[in-house]
């Protein structure tokens, strides 16, 4: 199979530069966070820019155990991917005491040097000045509200926290004007084919699969499709301004005014909408404790580890399910993320848990598009199989890991599909003990890969997405707690509006 020789490359927003809107991106030379793929394939993907931006806003929304309240401070919840040499370091949010900037600091230290930092909004200057010593190459962020909200007081100038959130962005555009660390706004356009991607691999992901297979009379595309547009008004009111002169405001006080001048300005928007629906297709392919499904145990816990609230579960889940949509399978995109349980929080919005590794599956390193078959079971010569040669998200996660794996820590591991026979032995002898996933395919042979030891892997807790009456011997003590805060207000009124639009 001959490489396409076609390619046309993305452009940045940066400011001072546009992107003609609608503009299809096809064919382009990407480089991914495991491989170095000079040649996209037949299928979209997503773009490692995207990928870490849509990461960040994700990030945002990780579930507080308690509401954020901070003292004389505007600041609203912040989302931070930390990338060094296109594998990703750490996922970080704010947290009451800390700015996500700072949280970065803080985990990273001196290893901040050379890295690529993703915001779900602009960083201030308490934060910038900090980042920009600390050597980062790159600081990209979301172009929706700054850290410290502009729009607080706006019609009153002589509000005390506008007057501060001014003074900061003034203070925040110089500390950019003189930083060596490349700062903008890093939005790239999507492949014209990336929403349907996306919306059909969501669609037909193993946890509605799941739903599918135990409810035969449900229409399941029609449960992806309301949890769909729960999710992206949901997203809209968060991340993005619906009032167009609002937002010239905010991108004004930001230092963007290039962006308020047209065609920059309708492009921005655009981008911005895209990556949001975006978002929304993955997190309706995990829906929020519809008819009482979650990740359970069908044995009780024992003495393993308790198990992680179902909110923070399905947030990871879906970390994984973003990743998923970097493949370089052009079938079957599969994501895993590894978190590890600490003894000590250290002030980040995630608590006790940090990242350890992510991945999806891909070619391996430095191959090119068509170098290697790509063609499923239903080729008749099995040498043009692609089974011999991909490299699976489970295998990526633990080769491109950022942490070691502690014996005496809680290391879990997040996958968006069942593991297989190849993966099982690995996940065994890494030292993960937990593990969340769906069984959709386990026991099963697929031609050349197959399912089968999955569920004889001892030592680690497999907590499979199921409808929690399906989870045998299963005491109210030993079920992971429900959701809470912003997931628990969604899970209520999602379960409400399907329950009501399901007798209708």
């Amino acid at each position: 199979m001959a490489a396409s020789d076609s390619r046309r490359s993305h452009r940045d927003f940066e400011g001072n530069r546009s992107i003609p809107n609608g503009e299809e991106v096809r064919n382009v030379r990407d480089t991914g966070v495991q491989t170095d793929a000079k040649i996209q394939g037949h299928g979209p993907r997503l773009s490692k820019a995207n990928l870490f931006t849509l990461l960040s806003l994700w990030m945002e929304l990780f579930p507080k155990k308690e509401p954020q309240q901070r003292e004389n401070d505007a600041t609203g919840d912040t989302g931070l991917v930390v990338v060094h040499e296109r594998m990703v370091l750490g996922l970080h949010c704010s947290s009451a005491q800390l700015h996500a900037g700072q949280v970065a600091v803080v985990k990273h230290g001196p290893r901040l040097k050379g890295c690529d930092l993703y915001f779900s909004r602009k960083p201030c200057s308490t934060c910038l000045k900090m980042l920009i010593n600390a050597g980062v190459s790159r600081i990209s962020y979301w172009p929706g509200d700054a850290e410290i909200s502009l729009l607080s007081g706006r019609h009153d100038h002589t509000d005390s926290s506008h007057q501060e959130a001014i003074l900061d962005a003034t203070a925040a555009e110089r500390l950019k004007s003189n930083s060596r660390p490349h700062i903008c706004v890093l939005l790239q356009p999507l492949d014209c084919t990336m929403q349907q991607f996306v919306d059909e691999s969501s669609q037909n992901c193993d946890f509605l699969g799941k739903i599918a297979v135990d409810n035969p009379t449900l229409n399941v595309k029609d449960l992806f499709r309301r949890e769909w547009w729960n999710n992206l008004d949901d997203f809209l009111k968060k991340f993005f301004i619906n009032d167009e002169e609002q937002h010239k405001y905010v991108l004004n006080k930001m230092g963007l005014e290039n962006f308020c001048a047209e065609p920059n300005f309708s492009n921005l928007r655009q981008h911005m909408r895209n990556l949001i629906t975006v978002l929304a297709s993955a997190a309706a392919s995990v829906p929020v404790l519809e008819e009482n499904y979650g990740f359970f145990m069908r044995e009780p816990l024992g003495m393993g580890s308790p198990a992680l609230p179902q909110d923070v579960v399905r947030h990871c889940i879906i970390q994984a399910r973003l990743l998923a949509c970097r493949t370089e399978d052009p079938k079957v995109g599969v994501g895993a993320v590894i978190w590890a349980e600490g003894k000590q929080s250290q002030c980040d919005g995630t608590g006790q848990l940090y990242l350890v590794g992510c991945g999806y599956n891909a070619y391996p390193v430095g191959s090119q598009y068509a170098e290697y078959p790509q063609m499923d079971h239903k080729q008749e010569e099995r040498q043009y199989r692609k089974y011999r040669y991909i490299l699976h998200a489970e295998q990526n996660a633990l080769t491109f890991r950022s942490a070691e794996i502690k014996e005496e820590e809680n290391t879990m591991m997040f996958v968006t599909k069942c593991p297989c026979d190849e993966c099982v032995p690995l996940i065994g002898c890494a030292g993960i003990k937990q593990i969340y996933t769906t069984d959709l395919d386990s026991n099963k042979v697929k031609h050349d890969i197959s399912y089968l030891r999955f569920d004889k892997l001892n030592g680690v807790q497999k907590f499979i997405w199921q409808q929690k009456s399906s989870a045998r011997h299963m005491s109210e003590q030993d079920a992971p707690p429900t959701a809470n805060g912003y997931m628990k207000r969604k899970a209520e009124e999602t379960h409400f509006q399907c329950n009501k639009r399901l007798r209708s």
